[in-house]
């Protein structure tokens, strides 16, 4: 006969070896389900390679259990492949910048009495990244990247540095093209950003706050995504890949790849308050970053093909105003004088519908697609007028509304871009002529020493009055070249360089 309490001991003991089974039979159910789960998701060649592996371990398998090959297997999602491709096809850009000031007072009585001493400018730095696009030393950027930059350093993903010269550069899209001299590159191939989907899965490469080859991952979340960042510039295109990879500074400029390790996107832009990462990034679109570096390679500017027409957005509201059957395409608000829509029948108050049979639903797909041409390129425009659908053909004008393609290499060498001054501002500036400097890069000018505002009134005492003028002179100049002018405070400046 057993006491109370070694009938309580027995009881106990059974309740922990069932305990104990229950535990066991559940860890093995939440097994078997996890086991389940993952074979259900993994694909046929995944089972078919889980099948092989058994039948051959078959001895193996009846002495211990075999781990899945659906934990160990890549999926569909999976991006080493990609990353292998082209990590080696993104480097680090390098640049230098002229620093003003450095924060202490010229006033020569504030240094008296406080005896703070003026300080020599010290050069800024920065970086962000590039896309390698051939193996003879072509490297795609972002114009923001180098821009009003003194020296620009190119950096591989093995450590080697180059110095890099500045082929052309598009502030419109945000897109430059720096050469550097190497050869047998990886070079990221091209994909097809116009037959990226959203959803799509991408990877971002760069060097954010200078990590080096950081890759990251996100879907494509929009197309055609405009959100003014190039709004100051003079016919600015936007028509952002949207995405939510992760992308911050430094990254500018990288590779926004598929997972075939094509190239569809050239990282630009983030959505953020604090200036890092906060869930979208956008990118330049491919098809956008393949027709400005053609056109920098090939005639040293870029050919911007133009409807000359003013356009917007058809809203529920303008659809309404305008007794719109369809709240779809782009608004014709008017058109240019002897434009290309003009010549073309194209009239103000038609609705955009597509060109080349690519729809053109909002302005930055119209924009996007219209980037693809070049002065005297013909295109199939479709649109609606009253409520019908109609097409015409087109051929593209300058801004000159010409077909003329205009050609920069010889200017291109400056590395500036200049303004011619009206009457009254030569008027202001005591002076009879003079063209001004706009913006400067990597080029003749700024290695002379000239800087951003210098009027050029003489080149090789020839006078100066336009910027055809310039362009006359250094197409034909041979050897020295000697530029005279002056500066808006006053004071005169002359420098020289040679060709």
């Amino acid at each position: 006969m057993l006491n109370n309490k070694q009938k309580y001991k027995t009881m106990k003991d059974n309740l922990n070896i069932k305990t104990s089974a229950i535990m066991l039979a559940l860890g093995l159910a939440g097994g078997m389900a996890g086991y389940a789960i993952t074979g259900a998701l993994s694909n046929k060649s995944d089972n078919a390679e889980a099948l092989t592996s058994a039948q051959v371990n078959d001895s193996q398998s009846q002495s211990a259990p075999s781990i899945p090959t659906y934990f160990t297997s890549a999926t569909p999602t999976e991006f080493t492949s990609a990353a292998e491709k082209c990590i080696d096809g993104v480097v680090h850009v390098k640049t230098l910048y002229e620093s003003s000031s450095q924060g202490y007072s010229s006033d020569p009585f504030y240094q008296f009495f406080f005896g703070v001493p003026q300080q020599p400018a010290q050069p800024q730095q920065a970086s962000g990244s590039g896309v390698i696009i051939s193996k003879d030393g072509y490297i795609v950027t972002n114009n923001h990247v180098i821009e009003n930059s003194t020296s620009i350093e190119v950096v591989l993903n093995d450590r080697r540095s180059y110095e890099a010269t500045l082929i052309g550069r598009d502030p419109q899209t945000d897109i430059a093209l720096l050469k550097i001299d190497a050869d047998s590159l990886t070079v990221i191939p091209f994909g097809n950003s116009d037959n990226l989907k959203v959803g799509e899965w991408v990877m971002a490469i760069g060097n954010p706050f200078n990590l080096t080859s950081t890759v990251t991952s996100g879907i494509v979340s929009a197309k055609a995504r405009n959100i003014n960042i190039l709004d100051h510039k003079a016919g600015a295109i936007e028509s952002f890949i949207q995405t939510d990879a992760a992308v911050n500074p430094g990254n500018s400029g990288g590779a926004l790849v598929n997972t075939d390790g094509k190239l569809v996107g050239i990282n630009t832009a983030i959505a953020s308050q604090t200036g890092n990462f906060a869930g979208y990034a956008f990118a330049v679109p491919v098809s956008i970053v393949q027709k400005v570096i053609a056109d920098l390679l090939e005639y040293g500017t870029v050919q911007r093909a133009l409807l000359g027409i003013m356009i917007s957005e058809v809203t529920p509201e303008l659809a309404r105003e305008n007794n719109l059957p369809k709240i779809n395409g782009v608004y014709v608000e008017s058109v240019n004088k002897g434009s290309a829509a003009a010549d073309a029948g194209i009239e103000k108050g038609d609705i955009i519908l597509g060109i080349n049979g690519k729809s053109t639903n909002t302005v930055a797909e119209l924009q996007e697609a219209v980037s693809q041409f070049r002065p005297g390129n013909t295109a199939t425009v479709a649109y609606s007028r009253n409520g019908k659908r109609q097409t015409t053909e087109l051929t593209f004008k300058n801004q000159n509304n010409n077909t003329e393609i205009s050609t920069r290499k010889a200017m291109d060498v400056l590395g500036a871009s200049f303004e011619e001054l009206s009457k009254s501002d030569l008027k202001e500036l005591h002076l009879s002529n003079g063209v001004q400097v706009t913006d400067l890069q990597s080029g003749k000018l700024l290695s002379a020493g000239i800087r951003k505002g210098f009027i050029i009134t003489e080149i090789n005492n020839t006078t100066i009055n336009t910027i055809d003028d310039i362009e006359k002179i250094i197409k034909n100049v041979k050897g020295g070249v000697y530029v005279e002018g002056i500066y808006p405070n006053g004071r005169a400046a002359y420098y020289a360089f040679g060709m």
